[in-house]
């Protein structure tokens, strides 16, 4: 029997709850493990596309808190790090959000119309989106705090230190999922040749 048998199961699963998916989710990965993926004869553009956009958002998590940092360490001033900031949390939020977009609408039902076993995992990581969403509105509001502050001619340093720590909850979320949806998606990829 299925340890995910409803909606309601999945509750224990949220993303500030879990450590990684359920062995029931995870069946593919058993077969097609990480190691194995670059020499897997259907690791193509698609796998490599995925896996490059999510190492560029964990990249660009890791360089707005660094750079958070620097600025409140007071090692960068704010002329240069206004226009920095507004570039790259704009190319993380929005790029981040657009990733999900597409896959919600494109990619999580297809590859559920190719494992129908793993539905309950697609549902838990659309709920992650859910989640997610909430934590980038935060940033958003939090990043436009910064941005106010030394536009206004203030210090920036308290918003900046909210940033920071909005950005240092969020990034564990963000790799917890990232994790998981990969180890949900590439063997589907793999195992049947999407393209």
């Amino acid at each position: 029997m299925n340890e995910l048998q409803n909606s309601a199961d999945l509750d224990h699963l949220a993303l500030d709850q879990r450590a990684k998916l359920p062995d029931s989710l995870r069946v593919l990965l058993a077969d097609l493990p990480r190691t194995d993926w670059e020499r897997h004869e259907n690791f193509g553009g698609l796998t490599q596309f995925w896996l490059q956009r999510h190492l560029m958002f964990r990249q660009l998590s890791e360089m707005l808190i660094s750079e958070a940092q620097a600025f409140r360490d007071r090692e960068v001033p704010a002329a240069d790090y206004a226009p920095r900031l507004s570039q790259v949390a704009g190319l993380f939020l929005g790029q981040l959000n657009e990733h999900h977009r597409m896959e919600d609408a494109h990619y999580f039902p297809q590859m559920t119309r190719l494992e129908p076993r793993l539905v309950a995992g697609f549902e838990i990581l659309d709920r992650d989106h859910v989640v997610l969403e909430g934590g980038l509105n935060g940033l958003v509001e939090a990043t436009n705090a910064v941005l106010r502050a030394i536009q206004t001619g203030r210090d920036g340093q308290d918003p900046a230190a909210a940033l920071e720590t909005s950005l240092s909850a969020f990034a564990p979320l963000l790799e917890r999922h990232l994790t998981d949806e990969e180890d949900l998606v590439v063997p589907v990829i793999l195992k049947n040749g999407v393209r």
